[in-house]
């Protein structure tokens, strides 16, 4: 029953009376009193990490195993059943086949997208530069390129603002809600996609601290989502293929396999992206699936291979596997002892990230109070845009970091410099990240001085920080990297000053520093690992590497959460971890539990079951037999039935012809469910008549008999696994004559939770109505 929390109505013919929720004035909060005890926040100020949304439904995993899908079975075993298991897992392959070739169109357009229109600017911007160099006429440029910035970034913000708000940031914690269970409202629309892909393009193109990497995994998803389906709801086009994958396990699959075809597409790095779907996204696996992902991954870096290829004029001269390339570190090797410096730099990049993401949460909390208007969030990022104007320009201006130009530099710029040479400050900031990150892997030894490389540590450090979080689509990954890549070579270029023949290469330095920060920043280990293996094309530097990372993890969360967790944790989603909050077995089903429970009859009436479900909000509900006149014998719990199959039901007239009759009107097969899949009708668009509510409805040939029940007596930790293990939206309780007594959804459990940090230990969250 989702959002059972709510539940204080007395529509059903039965109801289960128990514990009810108290709301308090003015909050719209809604608290049980269990009586567990456990840490509240207080009522007069919530954190929005403090409580949990009530607007989030849940996924619908669990197989509703009843009559009709039991019937098909049968008919199917009575035909070739293995040509069918064969044909099922050849269209199988085949839909990750075109998720792999479809993520791997977008990302080339995005890149050659971003190509020429970031490479037009920074050239107009660049030829008025030149001839420029006094304190008047170099103002010129300045307000050109400010003016072109902003233009660019108010269309991307403006996308995500009046288009699709769910298209902002990098879309991975969005993915990863949607992964664990939690269907985010619009976050695989089509809709969400163009908004998602142009608008990344005009962010970066305007010079952000932003990078496209992050969205691909959204994009992924998204293609996933709705090739796997064979229909757009969204265009209101039934192309009436793949029509056994329109369920949320099936849809999940494949979903899995779309943020992996990102990362690949992303980093070239297809193994990073099975790790990273299996680390940071999938919250259900199995080892066939593992095989499906992979193959997405494969198709999707090897197709874009070949398109980029073509555009840059080499084709079929396979050396762009994905959208950035670091570059070949070949014969840069490390010693024993550089190992504990690495450890140094894990160190010191979990205490950047941290300080890194405890910024982002107050800014990120500010906005939630403040900037929440649309004209606000559109000024805030043109505000944002011209702060990254004026301070990168304000280095270029004071720097005093004459280069001379080699083929390495894309953009080089003369100013105050002489002939043949180049502004190093300027080839870090007059460039797009993916750019300067490469510029700091491989730049030779030298040419880039530390009175350089501090004031854009510490400037590109703060307007990641920033920029992320505001209402354009971006990605995390190229600005963690680039900050560290930058801290990193100084720490790198001070080794080589103390001596210069022990440490002769300062461009690994940059490389580690890089993986310290991003690792600081969200906490990835396994799969960030072989991502960066995979980029820099060097299976050398995994150990210090796998070092770096889970060092740098171990010591940010000390303080905080990696920033993807705390942004899922900003919008108050009820994600379900990895396991039960420790120390939670105290913790009985009947504290958990909502209650009371609104039930049907085997046989209701349609006037009823119209009635409840105009009334309540809830998914699922239990069918039990109906009670006696006396009230006491009865109510026994039959099976659940959920809220898109009751509202299938009743747009198909199942019910009975006349109210005296027994015979359903019409005969429902499961296509009928799928037909329906994924956004199915509401009640108040279904035309019922005052004589049709008399009608009844025989519910047992599609409630699921044989659904998932506990006592109330159950532990926490044994109701969170079998969630977690299962994929379930509802359990039942049941006391010991098999009635329903209570329903735990993912709400009530993930209202329980265990902080380590501020010594909080078990908390119970308020949900809220938001």
């Amino acid at each position: 029953m989702e959002r059972a929390h709510e539940n204080t109505s007395l529509l059903s013919g039965r109801v289960v009376q128990g514990n009810h929720y108290t709301e308090e004035a003015g909050k719209g909060i809604r608290r049980r009193n269990a009586g567990v005890a456990v840490h509240r926040p207080s009522n007069e100020e919530f954190e929005p990490t403090e409580v949990l949304s009530d607007k989030y439904q849940s996924s619908d995993y669990d197989v509703i195993e009843n009559q009709l899908y039991c019937e098909e079975e049968q008919q199917l075993a009575q035909k070739k059943i293995h040509s069918y298991i064969w044909q099922l897992e050849v269209k199988r392959w085949f839909v990750m086949l075109l998720i792999g070739m479809i993520t791997a169109c977008i990302a080339a357009v995005v890149d050659i997208c971003i190509d020429k229109l970031a490479g037009s600017k920074y050239s107009l911007v660049a030829l008025y530069f030149e001839d420029r160099t006094d304190n008047m006429t170099i103002l010129i440029p300045f307000f050109l390129w400010m003016s072109i910035d902003i233009a660019l970034v108010s269309v991307a913000s403006l996308l995500v603002v009046y288009g699709e708000p769910v298209a902002a940031g990098s879309g991975i914690p969005q993915i990863k809600c949607y992964l664990n269970g939690v269907l985010v409202p619009h976050v695989v629309r089509v809709k969400t996609l163009v908004c998602k892909v142009v608008g990344i393009v005009f962010a970066v193109s305007g010079g952000l601290a932003v990078g496209k990497e992050g969205p691909m995994i959204h994009a992924g998803s998204v293609v996933a989502a709705g090739v796997s389906q064979g229909k757009s709801t969204s265009f209101k086009k039934d192309f009436k293929v793949f029509k056994n994958f329109r369920t949320d396990h099936e849809k999940r699959d494949f979903v899995s396999g779309g943020a992996a075809a990102g990362v690949a597409a992303a980093f070239g790095a297809p193994i990073g992206g099975v790790l990273f779907s299996l680390e940071e996204g999938a919250s259900f696996w199995n080892q066939s699936l593992t095989w499906r992902i992979f193959f997405a991954s494969m198709t999707c870096s090897f197709t874009l291979n070949v398109l980029l290829s073509y555009y840059n004029g080499n084709p079929w001269s396979l050396s762009s596997p994905g959208l950035i390339n670091f570059g070949e570190f070949t014969g840069i090797g490390y010693h024993g002892y550089e190992i504990l410096l690495f450890l140094l730099m894990g160190v010191f990049g979990g205490l950047a990230g941290a300080l890194f993401n405890a910024i982002n949460y107050k800014l990120s909390v500010f906005r939630i109070k403040y900037v929440y208007k649309s004209v606000l969030c559109i000024l805030e990022v043109i505000v944002i845009s011209i702060l990254t104007v004026s301070l990168s320009f304000l280095s270029i201006y004071l720097s005093n970091d004459c280069q001379p130009i080699t083929d390495s530099v894309q953009y080089p710029l003369q100013l105050f410099c002489g002939d043949g040479e180049y502004s190093a400050s300027a080839a870090l900031f007059f460039s797009t990240p993916e750019q300067s990150v490469k510029t700091l892997f491989h730049a030779h030894e030298g040419s880039i001085k530390p009175t350089t490389l501090i004031p854009f540590c510490l400037i590109y450090f703060m307007l990641a920080t920033l920029t992320y979080g505001l209402s354009i689509p971006s990605g995390l990954f190229i600005p963690s990297l680039l900050a560290g890549a930058a801290w990193g070579r100084l720490f790198g270029i001070f080794l080589h000053y103390l001596s210069p023949d022990l440490f002769s290469d300062t461009g690994l330095y940059a490389l580690i520093g890089a993986a310290a920060q991003l690792g600081g920043v969200i906490r990835m280990t396994i799969s960030l690992t072989v991502i960066l293996m995979e980029a820099t094309h060097n299976i050398t530097y995994g150990l210090p590497l796998m070092l770096v990372l889970i060092t740098a993890k171990w010591c940010g969360d000390i303080f905080n959460h990696g920033l993807y967790d705390i942004h899922i944790e900003l919008h108050s989603v009820p994600l379900l971890k990895w396991g039960p909050p420790p120390l939670s077995s105290h913790v009985k089903a009947g504290d958990v539990m909502s209650r009371p429970v609104i039930t049907l009859n085997t046989i209701e009436s349609v006037g009823k079951i119209t009635e409840i479900l105009q009334q309540n909000e809830h998914n699922g509900f239990p069918v039990i037999d109906p009670y006696d006149q006396s009230g006491m014998h009865g109510g026994t719990f039959r099976g659940l039935i959920i809220r898109s199959q009751l509202s299938v039901l009743l747009k198909n007239k199942a019910f009975t012809s006349w109210p005296t009759s027994t015979a359903p009107r019409r005969r429902i097969e499961l296509d009928d469910f799928r037909n329906e899949y994924p956004r199915f009708t509401e009640i108040e668009d279904i035309s019922i008549t005052d004589r049709e509510k008399e009608c009844s409805i025989d519910l047992r040939p599609f409630m699921n008999p044989s659904p998932y029940s506990v006592s109330k007596e159950a532990s926490l930790p044994r109701i969170f696994r079998l969630f977690r293990a299962l994929g379930l939206r509802h359990l039942v309780v049941t006391d010991g004559h098999n009635r329903v007594i209570g329903m735990v959804t993912r709400k009530d459990l993930a209202r329980f939770r265990y902080s380590s940090h501020r010594e909080r230990g078990l908390q119970e969250l308020p949900v809220v109505s938001i």
